[in-house]
């Protein structure tokens, strides 16, 4: 056995709901858009019709993907169906970085701000319709539509008009985004974005077959007429039960694609899925945390980068964490490299600043080593800052603090653990209080909660995307933290031309968020996979989904 697909072990929990970096379901918590928090593990069924020659790859989605409309499915249990039946402009390549797809050319301007994309003529639809550059002017202006309430509109925010259009406050017409003719499409941005490339990876830029939408608005909900454009093609979906893809002969790179089906399982149980993969019914499996210490270290674990973070907020609207020194002290209180190795396992990384591994800079250096660690483990400096916060603000004692988290048997233990070391090394009790995912989120958008968890997985691969979170009066913000300061670097770390300015921007940012200790992050999450031997060529990209184009199974 080798290693394959993806499952990101840090919660053995699917939630749902929605959410993403600027309006109701843009931000950065898994749960919330519906991501996947630790992506699901992979597996299959057996298929009676399987002839003995060919190549069927048997993956598990964990659950049913919260949509096929890829403006709506703003989830991992969507984005990895969505990555492999659909393609847009831009295609992340075999080193994670934004490629040619639909698009073979592009030309940008000297401002940064106009892109004309010229479309592959033998781009086609699943249907054998042509993909044409008007398909994507409806996709991406259906998913600015108010109406459509898509959870994945800021990201469209980077074009101009799109936010006034998706406020109510604009017309469609001034959204920048036009079809000159079949195979051109131009894209005027409200600023400078030197990462849109990457933007456009994310699924809710995929284009939709706009007569097939127009004549039938339920076009995604069923296998029969499912349109789409990627390597593969629906062939059969028993809802709640299984997905069926088979190779897309349209596809204008199907010459590549070696797999003859993929079967995807939807098994929301992580024994239940590995006892599958030992069984042969699933190529790939995550590992149960139970099993992590026995299992880790074979020959058939992938483990990788997934990128994303799991911290813990302060409301700074709530005592005692209008102090920075308090907000400090509790971080240094925290001996973030225990909870990896003992509490989450899984071959976890403990996060030591906010930005995960995997960004490279303009110099070619990694933006965490350049920026180092921000934050460490010293009881002795927490008790300190414990002690020069209390008296800033006149305590004889600490009000009384309640840690909230989402339910969850990682959650509950990384929060014992938390409790444990605030409770040693600062003489602090701290009271656990778990709610179930929706009363949770809500009660946290509303700066109910005092000190409460949160996880990010990135939507696209630039550091911008965590940093903007935080931005005053972002929807992502929850701890009422507000700096003019940290507004003016992320408006540089997204606008200005020159990379490595932008780039120090976003250092600058990190430093000062760190500074500021708003939120403690805790750890980096990966993806760690039990893979069947002869199973090759999965991309698992960090951002946030999968690539079976070049998969095969020997």
């Amino acid at each position: 056995m080798k290693k394959l697909l993806f499952l990101l072990i840090a919660a053995l929990t699917v939630f749902f709901l929605a959410a993403c970096t600027a309006n109701e379901d843009a931000g950065k918590d898994p749960e919330e858009k519906e991501k996947v928090e630790e992506p699901a593990e992979t597996g299959d069924t057996t298929d009676d019709e399987t002839t003995m020659d060919e190549k069927v790859l048997r993956l598990n989605n964990s659950t049913e993907p919260s949509s096929l409309d890829p403006s709506i499915g703003f989830d991992a249990v969507s984005w990895d169906p969505l990555n492999n039946l659909m393609e847009g402009l831009t295609r992340l390549d075999k080193d994670h970085q934004a490629a040619e797809g639909v698009a073979e050319d592009w030309n940008i301007t000297e401002d940064g701000l106009t892109y004309t994309f010229t479309l592959r003529e033998d781009a086609k639809w699943s249907n054998g319709d042509p993909v044409v550059a008007a398909d994507f002017e409806f996709a991406w202006k259906y998913m600015l539509n108010p109406e459509t309430a898509s959870a994945a509109a800021f990201l469209g925010y980077f074009i101009e008009g799109a936010e006034a259009y998706n406020s109510g406050e604009g017309s469609v017409d001034d959204v920048k985004v036009t079809a000159v003719d079949e195979k051109t499409l131009e894209v005027v941005l409200a600023q400078p974005t030197g990462f849109f490339l990457d933007v456009l990876t994310n699924p809710a830029f995929f284009p939709i077959n706009h007569k097939v939408a127009e004549a039938n608005p339920d076009w995604h909900t069923e296998a029969e007429t499912y349109v789409g454009n990627g390597p593969f093609k629906l062939e059969s979906w028993s809802h709640d039960e299984e997905m069926v893809f088979v190779k897309n002969e349209h596809y204008w790179d199907a010459a590549t694609v070696k797999l003859d089906k993929v079967h995807f399982a939807m098994v929301n149980d992580s024994n239940t899925q590995y006892q599958m993969f030992e069984a042969g019914d699933l190529d790939t499996a995550g590992i149960p945390p139970e099993l992590s210490d026995q299992l880790i270290e074979g020959d058939n674990v992938f483990i990788g980068p997934y990128g994303g973070l799991e911290f813990f907020r302060f409301n700074l609207e709530m005592e005692p964490f209008q102090n920075k020194k308090i907000r400090q002290a509790f971080s240094y209180a925290v001996n973030r490299d225990d909870i990896a190795q003992f509490v989450v396992k899984n071959g976890v990384e403990p996060a030591y600043g906010f930005i995960n591994p995997g960004y490279t800079s303009p110099t070619g250096e990694d933006f965490r080593d350049v920026n180092g660690d921000l934050v460490g483990f010293d009881p002795d400096k927490a008790k300190q800052l414990l002690e020069e916060g209390m008296a800033e603000e006149g305590y004889d004692e600490l009000p009384p603090i309640t840690l909230s988290y989402n339910t969850s048997d990682t959650n509950k233990a990384v929060a014992e653990a938390l409790h444990g070391m605030f409770n040693e090394h600062l003489g602090v009790e701290v009271t656990l209080e778990n709610q179930e995912w929706n009363v949770f989120s809500e009660a946290q958008k509303a700066l109910e909660l005092q000190f409460s968890r949160s996880s990010f997985i990135n939507d696209y691969n630039d550091p911008v995307n965590f940093l903007e979170s935080f931005i005053t009066d972002s929807y992502m913000n929850r701890t009422g933290f507000s700096s003019a300061e940290y507004d003016e670097l992320i408006q540089k770390g997204k606008s200005a031309t020159n990379e490595e300015e932008r780039w120090q921007a976003l250092y600058d940012a990190e430093k000062l968020l760190a500074d500021e200790m708003i939120a403690i992050p805790i750890r980096y999450y990966n993806t760690v996979v039990l893979e069947a031997d002869g199973i090759e060529g999965i991309l698992r990209h960090p951002v946030g989904y999968f690539d079976l184009k070049y998969a095969d199974k020997k």
